[in-house]
């Protein structure tokens, strides 16, 4: 389970690095100032959840309980609806993606949820 979380992570991570620089350096100008700032709050939870993803995959490593996997799965989930709504939102301007932002939002709190759970009941 280790280089499962820890792998999709890296790669999650290698991804927001790539979204970013596209954001800052291919939209800048290109789309308004409060769309820019709603694709670099996507970057930023995305990278956030990309590394609790491969922190994830450590804790698993060294204790193969269910719980790290819902809490990996958890965290990508929500890095594809939050993230990936407000991308959408950002480069389209449709404001109607931005009503599954909060099913990604909930999934990113019930991802650090498992992780607090997994933790404690060690």
């Amino acid at each position: 389970m280790l280089s499962q979380w820890v792998g999709v992570g890296a790669v999650l991570g290698f991804l927001t690095v790539a979204l970013g620089a596209f954001g800052a350096h291919g939209l800048r100008g290109r789309i308004p100032e409060e769309r820019m700032a709603v694709y670099q709050t996507a970057v930023q939870y995305q990278m956030m959840h990309a590394l609790a993803l491969g922190w994830v995959g450590v804790l698993a490593s060294s204790d193969p309980r269910l719980v790290w996997s819902w809490a990996g799965w958890l965290f990508v989930v929500g890095m594809v609806l939050f993230s990936g709504s407000l991308y959408a939102l950002a480069l389209t301007g449709r404001r109607r993606l931005g009503v599954v932002t909060p099913f990604g939002g909930v999934a990113f709190l019930a991802g650090w949820a498992a992780v607090a759970w997994g933790i404690w009941h060690r």
